[in-house]
């Protein structure tokens, strides 16, 4: 998780996608335990109440799942649901409106091709 939390968006979504972060860039596994809400409004001095919802969200999504008396615990699939779901927000979000732009202004698909391809590094 960041170390600092910021006005860009409420603190409880800053908190839920923190964790699912961690989820997609495997430093939470499948099976693996959460910091619990007491733990996580200390780190970061916030309301409990306040990480309990940034948690709900990710219960509810099915990222997370809740153990009575133990914990909560990152859900078998939850990182390929997590990747699937950003995926698909990054075709609506950025890919979609980047190619209607392209036909727009009569970039041919060969040439959006190249300039990809000039770009794009596999690391």
């Amino acid at each position: 998780m960041k170390v600092v939390l910021d006005d860009s968006k409420p603190i409880f979504q800053q908190i839920s996608e923190m964790i699912a972060n961690d989820i997609v860039e495997g430093e939470l596994l499948e099976g693996d335990q959460i910091p619990s809400t007491t733990e996580i409004s200390k780190f970061y001095q916030v309301n409990r109440a306040t990480v309990q919802k940034g948690l709900a969200e990710l219960v509810e999504a099915g990222y997370v799942y809740k153990q009575r008396g133990v914990g909560m615990f990152v859900a078998s699939g939850a990182k390929q649901k997590l990747l699937d779901k950003r995926k698909e927000e990054f075709y609506n979000e950025y890919l979609k409106p980047m190619l209607e732009e392209a036909k727009r202004i009569d970039i041919k698909k060969e040439e959006l091709q190249n300039l990809i391809e000039e770009d794009y590094r596999d690391d």
